[in-house]
């Protein structure tokens, strides 16, 4: 178990933000943190960020977060790993403070969408993917999600509506999350008859990208201790990365580095599938909730999608997940996500999650994913006892 807790945490809605700036919009969510963790001493920042070079044609954000929140000459970088920036960002801090050489992390998942629109946005979110490979030859993200679904479709003899569960539920958790981009239940005999995105995948399956940031502080577990009520222990911490492109891998509906980060991730934390209480996934698509929930092993290979038949994943469920709406009902934002799932889960933990609480949650765990899963970064985190 590593020897690093939350001591605050803060977010700002996702939805479109024409008028805010990407400095304001970091700027929120650590504000909102420091003020949660009643503290401005933070020794190093880490700022997750997929786009800003691409979309708002501004670099080095670790400097100009940092000067923006009143945090100038602090250490500060920003880490990329494509849509897992967040939650790489946040796995730097845990190794900081883990290593003793920083007191005090702050980890910023930060993304602003609409300082472009159109054909410049997908062009730029087509850079997680390969781009000699992929990207160059057309392909884009929601493309390369339809390759998965539809061989997993094939594989496990499946038709579209079999997914509509995953897509209700993250509407019907959304509905309840002031935040969320999208608010508005979902019928199951609808999924199957939204318009198509990229065949299979609709506009019922991937999730809407916004404009957001969400940020945690992270100390040594014993100083936590002594700073705020609850404390949330970051148990475990893992990341992993597979091939860029699906062409290389060796079976392309098993997601490698989701399997090795959540492993890693929960024998650090020394706890098993069985005791998760919520699993914050990254569903981008609803084929990669079933893929996620295969690989951290809460379904048997092909079996992914019955949870959500069965209405496992539902907050009184086996294993609660998207409890506030997830990337399809909360929004999407990016190299910000990974970060909403882990301030998400902590609110579990802290039993501060309204009519989103999951009953008893004492064990949680967040999966952030790059593009089709090339990078998963997998945090488990407890509540203080």
């Amino acid at each position: 178990m590593t020897n690093v807790s939350i001591i605050g945490i803060g977010q700002t809605e996702v939805k479109e933000m024409w008028e805010t700036s990407i400095r304001h919009l970091a700027w929120y969510a650590i504000e909102a943190a420091m003020d949660d963790a009643h503290t401005t001493k933070i020794d190093a920042i880490y700022v997750g960020n997929m786009l800003a070079g691409a979309l708002s044609h501004q670099n080095h954000l670790g400097a100009l977060v940092a000067d923006f929140a009143g945090l100038r000459g602090t250490e500060a970088v920003t880490v990329e790993a494509a849509d897992a920036s967040g939650g790489a960002a946040l796995r730097q801090a845990v190794l900081a403070v883990e290593s003793g050489l920083v007191e005090t992390a702050l980890a910023i998942g930060v993304e602003k969408m609409t300082d472009q629109t159109g054909s410049p946005v997908e062009a730029a979110v087509a850079t997680g993917l390969d781009a000699d490979y992929e990207a160059m030859q057309g392909l884009t993200l929601a493309g390369a999600g339809a390759l998965l679904m539809r061989r997993y479709m094939y594989e496990n003899n499946l038709q579209v509506a079999d997914f509509a569960g995953f897509s209700v539920n993250a509407h019907a958790n959304g509905a309840d999350n002031p935040l969320a981009m999208y608010r508005n239940r979902l019928r199951a005999e609808k999924f199957a008859l939204a318009p198509l995105v990229a065949d299979p995948v609709s506009l019922f399956d991937a999730a809407p990208m916004g404009d957001g940031a969400a940020a945690v502080i992270v100390t040594r577990h014993e100083r936590a201790l002594d700073m705020v009520p609850q404390p949330i222990r970051i148990a475990g911490s893992a990341l992993a990365t597979d091939s860029i492109g699906l062409h290389d891998r060796r079976n392309v509906t098993w997601l490698k580095a989701a399997e090795l980060s959540a492993h890693k991730a929960m024998a650090k934390a020394g706890v098993t599938p069985e005791q998760i209480d919520l699993f914050e996934l990254h569903d981008s698509f609803t084929i990669m909730a079933a893929l996620s929930l295969e690989a951290a092993g809460f379904a048997a290979r092909g079996q992914g999608w019955q949870l959500a038949r069965d209405g496992e994943i539902g907050r009184n469920g086996r294993i609660p997940i998207s409890t506030f709406g997830g990337l399809k009902a909360r929004g999407n934002p990016l190299g910000a996500t990974g970060m909403y799932q882990i301030v998400e889960v902590a609110r579990q933990l802290r039993g501060e999650a309204g009519a989103n609480q999951v009953e008893n949650a004492k064990i949680g765990m967040a999966q952030n994913l790059g593009a089709t899963g090339a990078t998963a970064v997998t945090h488990v985190l407890r509540a203080a006892e």
